[in-house]
């Protein structure tokens, strides 16, 4: 796990009054919360999966966020209170309770756990495939874990539609779940699973019309499928690449990287065509090797194209090459707060901001810094 030295986290910033932290403070102590995790159990976490895992969620200063659960961090969630070497943060926390829909099974006895979890405190988020064609070594994200949640039970394989509407129906009733993000394993299909992701959100939106959906896949092979995505319902979508810099790309995501940058900049732009400009998104990877400069010249890139670039920190996580082969560790905290600052600067400039987002990861935020200064 990581220790304070390695994430480059700076006592003299961590430091607060009692009275609460200061703003400056405040978003260092979240950048490290980001990186280096907390001590305890919240009520509500996940561990595995497609996206950021082993993690809490928790309300920090009013914002969702996926915190790592690390027992050597130096950060301790005591309650309402989040203390750092014993001393009061400032910062006000509170955990997000687990989900009633959570003890409710499907006819066949397929526990609704299973098939949807919540992140944050009101989303609703499902990998409709949990298997994907990249997961051999050769040509695995270094960084995913996406099979390895379906290997320990955690889930299903493949999510049908009738019963993702059964639970989202659920989870707006009884948790008052106000959006919900689908994404996907890469299958071998030209469509690369994009087509079972319709199929998803048209039984979703049969049950629960009103309940915003973001979709995320890579580019399909027609980009025709975007608009059969939005005609199903979606209303907005997110297309991954992780990084701009193709030598990342080859070394983080060999398989992903057969994906051109081209290809990926096609439908993005095809995706805002059809979306509309900010109900696009893709992730940036903080950590990757990426030259942080080019990273946000990169994300400028994006904001004029109508992209909205979600920069998350990499956090390796058990299961992943990352973790069992390359041993790798998370960015400096303040490389992290330096890149969002300037991208959270250039989104505001524009006026995208992830808040304004139908539904998705950046209208969520949690897994991210960048609506703690504005973005």
């Amino acid at each position: 796990m990581l220790e304070t030295e390695r994430s480059g986290a700076r006592p003299e910033t961590l430091e607060t009054e009692r009275s609460g932290a200061r703003p400056e403070q405040a978003l260092s102590a979240r950048v490290d919360l980001a990186l280096l995790g907390v001590r305890g159990s919240p009520p509500l976490r996940r561990t595995a999966g497609a996206g950021p895992s082993d993690d809490g969620h928790l309300i920090i200063d009013g914002l969702s966020a996926a915190v790592p659960r690390n027992p050597l961090s130096p950060y301790v969630l005591d309650g309402d209170r989040v203390l750092l070497d014993g001393e009061e943060t400032g910062l006000e926390v509170s955990a997000i309770e687990r989900p009633a829909f959570y003890d409710l099974r499907t006819e066949t006895g397929v526990a609704y756990e299973k098939i949807a979890k919540l992140h944050g405190r009101d989303v609703l988020a499902t990998t409709v495939m949990q298997t994907c064609i990249r997961y051999d070594e050769s040509q695995r994200c270094r960084f995913c874990t996406i099979e390895e949640s379906l290997r320990s039970g955690a889930t299903v394989a493949v999510k049908k539609p009738t019963e993702l509407a059964e639970v989202a129906e659920a989870a707006v009733r009884l948790d008052g779940v106000k959006q919900m993000v689908m994404t996907t394993g890469t299958s071998a299909a030209k469509d690369r699973g994009a087509k079972h992701l319709a199929r998803c959100v048209r039984a979703v939106k049969a049950v629960v019309p009103d309940l915003p959906i973001q979709v995320q896949c890579e580019p399909p092979g027609d980009l025709a499928t975007l608009s059969e995505l939005k005609d199903a319902g979606a209303e907005s979508i997110g297309i991954h690449i992780e990084s701009l810099d193709d030598s990342v790309r080859r070394h983080w995501m060999p398989g992903k990287a057969s994906v051109s940058i081209d290809e990926y900049r096609a439908a993005w732009s095809e995706a805002v065509r059809v979306f509309g400009r900010n109900q696009v998104s893709t992730y940036l990877l903080i950590g990757l090797g990426e030259d942080p400069d080019e990273l946000v010249s990169g994300a400028q890139e994006l904001i004029e194209m109508g992209v909205y670039p979600f920069v998350v920190p990499f956090r390796p996580h058990e299961g992943s090459l990352a973790v069992d082969v390359d041993h790798a560790a998370a960015p400096r905290s303040d490389v992290v707060e330096d890149i969002t600052r300037r991208v959270g600067k250039e989104l505001t400039a524009t006026g995208m901001l992830g808040a304004d987002q139908k539904a998705g990861c950046a209208a969520c935020g949690a897994c991210s810094v960048l609506q703690n200064v504005g973005g």
